[in-house]
């Protein structure tokens, strides 16, 4: 298998770059013959078709089949952008409406290898509404719980980009690709190049990563892992889960309690020993813990719980979040989970938008979910505010309302308010020893009742937002060491 590929590499290049020695059955749908030079009797548009099938070597812009990417067989699509740019035109919608249909009958993901310049002009509005047929393609699929990896080479744009690219669940750009809905030729002349490359639509939110060539195959192979589809999961479990005192956490169906299976980021294991002793014994102190910068973080919890993680990135509204992760990830024994993880940041819009995108896919995928909360609340100045907080955060309380597949939390520092309940699991949320959470921090409790900064220790302690006392209120099902 080549280490790389060239980015203009052809359809077959690119399915082999990903299918290597395993191979590549290809599929095609049954002729449907066009009247001569097409639907608008376009002057020398069979002749174009000629040139373009001589010069390629494919009867279409798009090959399709079956084949297998690592260990995971899915349905492979690519297009040929020597064959009229890649242009999608009624057959072409013909062979991308077979290729999902082949997945949804075969019950195997779709991967499309996307190099496009849009619509073919040669066939007007006949090649225009191929992208509904795609668009009620892709839908039927998602209906069925199957997922779709879009690869986006040089270039992608055009509606070939704006469905078959940007409509997947997970989208991958190759390096110095050119990706945007407008083409070189069609944007404002003083548009800034940045903006439609692989690289600036990743800053924007709308790619998952850029990857290398010569890495796509061991990606994509993760996500095929991590995506599915599965048959039915449990919960995600908890490292080393306690219930206060050394009493049993609360009783229930996949809630992920009770001696889990690894550290929890690096910290020792609860298990065996009197988590009482190691608890907070003042509101103050606990809010002082959860703050301590010494103590682990997202990132380090992450780490210690999976073998992989397939990071998703962007709300797909043009922005990001860089302190709430999110993504998919894969765990020693091979299990998928996915996550989102607040990293102890005032979590903006884009962060709960991606967050509720996250859920929402986890959900359709049939793959648990694993919280991690720490903010001292949600982004609060007028940035956010303009970009819709509000309803950010509504929309990730109504994700996790209606996640159909379990949704573990664990609260690992600051439980600001509404902005970190949104992201916990009512019912199955745990505390570590050094969080708390609370209806609203000490400090502007104490402002709103006109209380001085010497009684905030005090408010603290009516707050009653030590890991314990969350257990005893009914909100955590356990304390984690």
């Amino acid at each position: 298998m080549p280490d790389a590929t060239p980015v203009r590499a052809t359809a077959r290049e690119a399915i082999a770059l990903l299918t290597g020695a395993a191979g590549f059955t290809e599929h095609r749908p049954p002729p449907s013959p066009q009247p001569p030079d097409g639907p608008l009797g376009w002057a020398g548009y069979d002749a174009a078709r000629e040139r373009a099938s001589a010069r390629t070597g494919e009867e279409e812009s798009v090959v399709y089949g079956t084949g297998a990417v690592g260990d995971r067989a899915c349905v492979l699509l690519s297009f040929e952008f020597g064959f009229l740019g890649g242009s999608l035109g009624r057959q072409t919608g013909d062979r991308l409406a077979a290729a999902y249909e082949l997945a949804l009958t075969r019950r195997i993901p779709l991967v499309a290898l996307v190099a496009t310049g849009g619509s073919r002009m040669q066939e007007g509005m006949v090649a225009l509404t191929q992208l509904q047929r795609v668009a009620a393609a892709s839908v039927r699929l998602r209906a069925a719980g199957l997922p779709q990896v879009a690869v986006v080479r040089d270039p992608t744009t055009g509606g070939g980009w704006a469905t078959v690219g940007a409509g997947a669940d997970v989208v991958l750009a190759l390096p110095g690709a050119q990706v945007g809905f407008a083409g070189s030729r069609v944007r404002p002349p003083d548009a800034d190049p940045y903006a439609y490359s692989a690289e600036g639509q990743f800053a924007a939110g709308q790619v998952d990563a850029v990857v290398p060539a010569d890495e796509l195959a061991a990606a994509v192979t993760h996500w095929l892992r991590a995506l599915g589809p599965h048959g039915e999961l449990p919960a995600a479990p908890v490292p080393g889960a306690l219930s206060a005192g050394g009493g049993e956490p609360g009783a229930g169906a996949g809630t992920g309690s009770g001696p889990g299976t690894g550290s929890g980021a690096g910290t020792p294991s609860a298990a065996g020993r009197d988590p009482a002793a190691r608890l907070p014994e003042t509101g103050r102190e606990a809010v002082a813990r959860a703050r301590d910068p010494r103590r682990p973080r997202a990132e380090a919890y992450l780490a210690d719980y999976f073998a992989v993680r397939l990071p998703l990135h962007g709300d797909r509204s043009g922005s990001t979040d860089p302190g709430l992760l999110c993504g998919f990830g894969l765990r020693a024994d091979g299990r998928p989970v996915a996550y989102v993880a607040q990293c102890g940041t005032p979590t903006r819009p884009a962060g709960y938008r991606a967050a509720a995108r996250t859920i929402r896919l986890a959900d359709r995928l049939g793959v648990p979910v694993l919280t991690l909360v720490d903010t001292p609340g949600a982004a609060n100045d007028a940035e956010a505010e303009r970009a819709g907080a509000g309803a950010a955060i509504a929309d990730t309380f109504a994700a996790i309302a209606a996640a159909r597949v379990p949704v573990t939390t664990l609260v690992i520092g600051e439980g600001g308010s509404g902005g970190a309940l949104a992201l916990a699991a009512p019912g199955n949320t745990h505390v570590t020893v050094d969080s708390y959470f609370s209806v609203i921090a000490p400090e502007p409790a104490a402002a709103i009742l006109k209380r001085p900064p010497s009684e905030t220790g005090a408010t603290a302690d009516q707050l009653r937002l030590r890991p314990q006392d969350l257990v005893d209120l009914g909100f955590a099902r356990s304390i984690v060491g």
